[in-house]
C-alpha cells in the first residue's frame, strides 16, 4: 500500500527576509510539513541583478535576492514552479540565473529551462513515501517568453513551458455581417489578408471571420469560446506519460490569469479543458496559481483540480531595485523614487493587488493519496497580514474565523465540491 501526501501553496512574491518565527509562522510551517511534496509557485526571478531588465515584464519587474531561498526552505517547500508571467522579467539571462540559484539551494524546479524540452520536463522529488514528479506550465505570458528547442545548429531558446489557447468570439448572423462590413470599411483585415495571400500566415479556419487579429463565428447568441492549443497540450500529456513511468505521483502546476467574463474567480474554458485533460492523461492533481485570489476546487475523476491557490506571500511593494522601465511605465523617472511610483500606481492606495483584502486570503491544501486514489483533502485558511504596515505585512498566518472557508465553500458548490468546516479546517467530502 502506497500512501503519499502533498501540501501546496499559491504565489510567493517574496522580497524581504523572513523575520524569524513571527506569530503564525510555526502553524503554517507545521501544516505544510504534513506533505511529503511541498509545492510553491515562486513568482519572481532570483539573482543579484547580474543582468538587465527585459523590455517587457509580467506587470512589475520582479527580482529578489537569492538569500530568500533560505526562507522558502524555512517554510519547508521542496518543489517550485517558475512558469509564470514574471519568469522573463530580466530576460533570458535572468531566467537562467534564477534556475542556477534555485538548484544551488537544493530545490526541485519545473516549468522553465534553457530549452523547451527542459522547461517541459518533469522535476522529480524523492521522498521516503515515494517519488513525485512536478510539471510546470503557464498560459499568461508575452510571446518572447516561450522556450524553444535547438534545430540545425541553431541553439535552444530559454523560456517557459507555454500553454497557448485559441479564442473565437460568437455573434448572431446579422451582427456578424455588420462586423464584416465594418472590417471592410476600415480595412482592418488588409495587412492580414496580404500576409495570408503571400503564405506568411495560415488561412482563416472555415466558418470563421476575421476582425484584425480577432476571430468570429456565427452563433445563436453572442459569446466567446476558448480552447487549448493542441501542440502545447500534447507536449504536457507526453510529459505526464513520461512522469508516470518514472514516478509514483504526478502533479501539474498551471499559472493562468485568464478569465471567461468579469469574475476573476472563474477559470477560463481552455483552462478547464487543460486541467481535465491532464487528469485524463494520468496526473494526480492540478495545482493552479495566477490571478492572486482563490478559485474553485473541482474533484474530477476522483482527483483534485485547484484552479487557483491565491497568494501565499505578498510583498509587492517591497521591490528595491526595479529597472527604469518600471518608472517610465508610470510616466516617471527613477529620480521620483519608489514611494511616489507605487503611490501613483495605486491611486494613492485606492486600487491594485496590494490594496484588496481578497488578494491576501487563501487556503493551503493538504491531500493524501493511497495507491494513487485521493483519500482525504483538507484546507488551512490563511491570511497574509493585510492590515500590517508595508514593512512587516505579506507573511502567511492561519485565519480560521475570517470567512475564508465559507467563501471557498460557496465558490466550490457549482463544481459539485462540498466543503465541511471542522475546527477551523476545511474538509472536502469525497
Amino acid at each position: 500500500m502506497s500512501v503519499m501526501r502533498v501540501t501546496a501553496a499559491g504565489d510567493g512574491m517574496i522580497f524581504r527576509r523572513l523575520p524569524g518565527e513571527y506569530p503564525g509562522f510555526a502553524e503554517v510551517r507545521d501544516f505544510l510539513a504534513r506533505g511529503d511534496l511541498r509545492f510553491l509557485n515562486l513568482e519572481t526571478t532570483v539573482h543579484r541583478h547580474e543582468t538587465f531588465g527585459a523590455a517587457v515584464s509580467g506587470g512589475s519587474w520582479f527580482c529578489t535576492d537569492p538569500e530568500i531561498l533560505k526562507d522558502v526552505r524555512a517554510f519547508g517547500f521542496n518543489a517550485l514552479s517558475t512558469a509564470n508571467n514574471h519568469a522573463m522579467d530580466y530576460s533570458h539571462a535572468g531566467l537562467l540565473k534564477t534556475l542556477e540559484y534555485i538548484r544551488g539551494a537544493g530545490l526541485a524546479v519545473a516549468g522553465t529551462g534553457a530549452s523547451l524540452s527542459e522547461a517541459a520536463a518533469p522535476a522529480y522529488v524523492d521522498t521516503p513515501a515515494g517519488r513525485f514528479a512536478l510539471i510546470g506550465a503557464c498560459s499568461s505570458f508575452h510571446p518572447d517568453a516561450i522556450a524553444g528547442n535547438p534545430a540545425r545548429g541553431v541553439p535552444a531558446r530559454p523560456g517557459l513551458n507555454a500553454i497557448r489557447y485559441n479564442t473565437v468570439y460568437r455573434l448572431p448572423e446579422e451582427e456578424l455581417a455588420q462586423l464584416e462590413r465594418i472590417a471592410d470599411d476600415i480595412m482592418i483585415n488588409a495587412a492580414g489578408n496580404n500576409e495570408r495571400a503571400q503564405g506568411y500566415a495560415p488561412p482563416i479556419p472555415e466558418g470563421q471571420a476575421a476582425f484584425g487579429k480577432l476571430r468570429f463565428e456565427r452563433a445563436d447568441a453572442p459569446g466567446k469560446r476558448t480552447s487549448v492549443d493542441e501542440r502545447d497540450m500534447r507536449r504536457v500529456e507526453a510529459s505526464i506519460r513520461e512522469a508516470l513511468f518514472m514516478a509514483d505521483c504526478v502533479l501539474v502546476a498551471m499559472h493562468s490569469h485568464e478569465i471567461p467574463a468579469l469574475s476573476k474567480e472563474e477559470p477560463d474554458q481552455f483552462y478547464v479543458e487543460f486541467a481535465h485533460r491532464c487528469i485524463d492523461a494520468g496526473a494526480h492533481a492540478v495545482l493552479g496559481t495566477g490571478p492572486h485570489l482563490l478559485r474553485p476546487i473541482e474533484i474530477y475523476r476522483g482527483r483534485p483540480i485547484f484552479y487557483s491557490l491565491g497568494d501565499f506571500i505578498m510583498q509587492l511593494e517591497n521591490l528595491q531595485f526595479p529597472p527604469a522601465d518600471m518608472f517610465e511605465k508610470q510616466g516617471m523617472t527613477p529620480a521620483d523614487g519608489l514611494d511616489r511610483m507605487f503611490d501613483d500606481r495605486s491611486g494613492h492606495g485606492t486600487h491594485g493587488l496590494y490594496y484588496e483584502k481578497i488578494m491576501f486570503e487563501t487556503v493551503v491544501p493538504w491531500f493524501e493519496l493511497e495507491d494513487g486514489a485521493l483519500r482525504r483533502l483538507e484546507l488551512l485558511p490563511v491570511e497574509l497580514h493585510f492590515d500590517a504596515p508595508r514593512s512587516t505585512g505579506g507573511w502567511p498566518r492561519p485565519m480560521p474565523d475570517g470567512g475564508i472557508l465559507e467563501r471557498m465553500a460557496a465558490m466550490c458548490a457549482p463544481y459539485g465540491t462540498k466543503l465541511d468546516i471542522r475546527n477551523g479546517i476545511g474538509v472536502v467530502e469525497l
